[in-house]
């Protein structure tokens, strides 16, 4: 059975025990699982596609909350009507209008009755009757979103923190009436809890919901970052038949369809992906990526929307749109990251669920108990009201969703995605960390350095073979004859070989990277890249203008390479496997690659090797620094690569890593993963390519580069956007401070509730102080995770002089040189 994911907007949820009774709801129908968030206010539904969503908003209505779809997304014309992909809906916004006014009413009438009340000195003749006058319209029309939710909770069965708060109001209004019309004047009035207590719980959850909005800023900030209109060129209206002629038009953002050109001045964001069609320019990709250097750009080159031109003017052409641009996928991969819950929440919600009515269980106790042990009525009723009013299950459902949203908005202006709060735990307890080389350890952007043709190496190695058979048979005469005889017959089928074998396939290095170019150009590796490139320079050079050959049965397998048939040839372009299988010249020349830390390929054309090409590429420039801050963190660095074991010495000689598997394929690099975890390892994997997606599947932490496949980062739980690994360690440690601050605030949350429950129920708080401590408590929780937002990684100029000394250290005698490494298939 198929399921589908449904998004709703939930309204009227006001605390944890909210939370909890919706999931409850949701999750009694068949084959329906659903979290819901308190800070966003969203339901993300889980459920069979035979079940109509109209269900799923009929039930959380029965619940006593209401339930929408968010309003679509417009798309251009005849596109389809899509999901939101940012949290801008409703329940973020501002407080309405009518809130405003009515805390404002509110205030106005509560001011005076709480100075009169509170200063003996001010009070005068008859002083009751007007703070009974103007507490009666606070009681009933200040506190009447209270009363109608608490209501609306008691119909469905259902207790909320509502239902304390109307409680407490009505009580100690009640009880004031009481003293001033029938007790005589015996009884003291409670005129300011009846209005302290909406009054301040009025002001705490405006506040709040200030503040749980700057919570989820950076995510807004991400979903706004395209602007609104765009200039694109259209063919001109009274342009003669068959010419190009074109004009500009100012256009919505949300009427660009894919393949439209449209223009970027300099300063101005790029409205959409795309590819550059004319012009060049640097890119500023810091808001969309956390990436601090500027990116050039030219005709040919991808471009992101958000980001900001900083140069020349830029046409380009589109090549997604809404929601399938790569910042609205980044928008909702954070948006699904809030939706989640941490264990320790879930155990929080669960307290919630039964907090409301263990509260009111606890308060006619406490009622009960004073009354019967013969105390004062009006103490008895204080102690009571307090208990019901200090009591505060809000801070427990905003304790981790709140954290979460200013976390994970954080992270994304950082260039770090988290898919959920698991992640965020599982990235906080890992210690063991598996690197990839290509692509990760180094800058994946690699160029072809030398190619050695097997003309060149047949040549060599016929004249080596024949020399040595022809001295062999001169040292066979002067033995005997017999033996002289069977040995020239050797000799004599071992040429008769070799003509054959070069009038079979005899390519010049040319000719050998022109196959190998049309066959890498079906791949997405940075080997296939580099080979393609060079492919293009040469022909160009060369004069050749024709276009590739077509490839058929294309084909690549993951740590061995690419085959397909060119121009009537199998072509198989990979590793270079057994060396003593190769004509000599190719053999050295794959060992000379290796020995200046270059990688070979092997070109064979019809299973006959023809040509070594030697690929060259560098360490990443922050992953000294990078690896220092890992292990400085407490995690043990492990390289895992496909490369050959001097060139995995080398990369990891530089970086420290004392820890090596070389010549590991896919599978390979998956079982190193499950080894480590059998050890006792909590085990992460750092990875890029295609082949990294098993041993990211199989770690307890998966970490995509955002550079790499969408295999890879499909199978990842953590991806980093920005080209740069130093953002691992800065994950690392955004996970640790998200996960502190969350724990802080469910132990604020809990300990609060622990302390002033029992204070109240011994008659030692003011019904009005406990107004006040309730509201206190619901932002210390949300203002301790806005601290989130301004969280910078530590010590980076600390960190940055001591990365510096390793690095130098490692260096050498090399000093400053930049160098470069084997990169083979399975690496990157």
């Amino acid at each position: 059975m198929s399921e589908h994911v449904t998004v709703l907007t939930v309204g009227g949820m006001t605390c944890a025990a909210c939370v909890n009774r919706v999931e409850k709801k949701l999750g009694r129908l068949d084959g329906v699982t659903a979290t819901v968030n308190l800070a966003t206010g969203k339901a993300h539904v889980q459920h069979p596609a035979t079940l109509a969503v109209s269900d799923l908003v009929a039930t959380v209505e029965a619940a006593g909350f209401t339930a929408q779809l968010p309003e679509p997304v417009r798309e251009p014309a005849g596109a389809p009507v899509r999901e939101p992909v940012g949290g801008t809906t409703a329940p973020e916004g501002p407080p309405a209008d009518a809130d405003r006014t009515r805390l404002l009413v509110t205030a106005l009438l509560s001011v005076p009755v709480l100075v009169l009340s509170m200063v003996p000195a001010w009070q005068f003749l008859n002083w009751q009757w007007l703070c009974f006058a103007l507490t009666a319209p606070v009681a009933v029309w200040g506190a009447l979103p209270f009363h109608l939710r608490a209501a609306r909770g008691l119909r469905h069965g259902a207790a909320t923190m509502d239902t304390l708060v109307s409680l407490g109001v009505a009580a100690s209004f009640a009880w004031s009436a009481y003293a001033l019309f029938l007790s005589g004047g015996t009884a003291h009035s409670y005129l300011e809890a009846a209005v302290g207590v909406p009054l301040f719980v009025l002001a705490g959850r405006r506040l709040e919901a200030g503040a749980r909005r700057g919570t989820g800023s950076a995510l807004r900030a991400l979903a706004e970052l395209v602007g609104k209109d765009v200039s694109v060129r259209v063919p001109a209206e009274d342009g003669a038949a068959g010419t190009a002629a074109t004009v500009e038009r100012r256009i919505p953002v949300a009427d660009l369809r894919v393949g439209d050109r449209f223009l970027v001045r300099p300063g101005e964001r790029v409205a959409t992906d795309g590819t550059v069609v004319d012009g060049s320019s640097a890119l500023d990709l810091s808001l969309v990526t956390g990436e601090s250097r500027p990116v050039e750009v030219g005709p040919g080159s991808a471009v992101v929307g958000g980001a900001v031109n900083a140069g020349g003017l830029l046409e380009v052409r589109a090549a997604a749109v809404g929601a399938d641009t790569r910042l609205a996928r980044i928008t909702r991969l954070v948006e699904e990251a809030q939706t989640g819950k941490t264990r320790v929440q879930r155990l929080a919600d669960a307290v919630a669920g039964v907090f409301v009515p263990a509260v009111l269980a606890v308060s006619v106790t406490v009622l009960g108990f004073w009354l019967g042990a013969g105390a004062d009525p009006q103490a008895a009723v204080t102690a009571a009201v307090a208990v019901l009013v200090v009591a505060c299950p809000c801070a427990l459902g905003l304790a981790t969703p709140t954290a979460l949203l200013a976390a994970t908005g954080r992270g994304a202006q950082l260039g770090i995605l988290v898919s959920g709060p698991q992640a965020l735990e599982r990235l906080r307890r890992i210690d063991t960390l598996v690197l990839d080389k290509t692509g990760t350890l180094t800058t994946g952007r690699m160029s072809v350095v030398g190619v050695t043709g097997r003309t060149d190496a047949g040549a060599v190695a016929g004249r080596t073979d024949t020399g040595s058979a022809v001295g062999a048979a001169d040292e066979a005469v002067r033995l005997n004859t017999a033996e002289a005889e069977a040995v020239r017959q050797n000799t004599a089928q071992a040429e008769a070989t070799g003509r054959a074998a070069e009038e079979t396939v005899r390519l010049t290095p040319d000719e050998a990277v022109r196959l190998a170019a049309a066959v890498e150009h079906g791949s997405e590796h940075p080997l296939a890249r580099a080979i393609t490139a060079y492919g293009d320079t040469r022909r160009t050079a060369l004069g050749d203008h024709r276009p590739l050959p077509v490839v058929r049965r294309f084909a690549a397998s993951a740590g061995y390479g690419v085959t397909g048939e060119v121009d009537g040839r199998t072509v198989t372009v990979g590793r270079p496997g057994d060396l003593t299988e190769l004509p000599a010249a190719l053999a050295d020349a794959v060992r000379t690659a290796e020995d200046a830390g270059h990688t070979a390929v092997l070109v064979t054309a019809d299973g006959t090797p023809q040509a070594v090409v030697a690929v060259g590429d560098t360490l990443r420039p922050d992953c000294y620094r990078a690896v220092d801050h890992l292990r400085r963190l407490g995690l043990r660095p492990v390289l895992a690569t496909g490369d050959r074991v001097a060139t995995a010495r080398a990369v990891a000689g530089h970086l420290g890593i004392t820890e090596i598997h070389a010549g590991a394929l896919p599978e390979e690099k998956a079982a190193l993963v499950t080894t480590l975890k059998e050890q006792g390892g909590r085990v992460a994997v750092v990875g890029d390519g295609i082949n990294d997606a098993a041993a990211l599947a199989h770690a307890d932490l998966g970490i995509a580069m955002g550079s790499g496949t969408d295999a890879a980062i499909g199978a990842a739980d953590v991806t980093v956007l920005r080209d740069d690994l130093q953002a691992v360690p800065d994950a690392v440690r955004l996970a640790r401070r998200t996960l502190g601050t969350i724990r802080a605030n469910l132990v604020w949350a809990f300990g609060y509730n622990l302390v002033t429950v029992p204070l109240a129920a011994v008659g030692r708080l003011d019904p009005m102080i406990a107004a006040a401590a309730m509201s206190a408590s619901s932002l210390l929780v949300v203002g301790n995770s806005l601290r989130l937002r301004a969280w910078r990684p530590g010590g980076r100029g600390t960190d940055r002089r001591k990365a510096d000394g390793h690095k130098t250290a490692g260096r050498g005698a090399a000093g400053r040189r930049a160098f470069s490494f084997e990169t083979s298939r399975e690496s990157a």
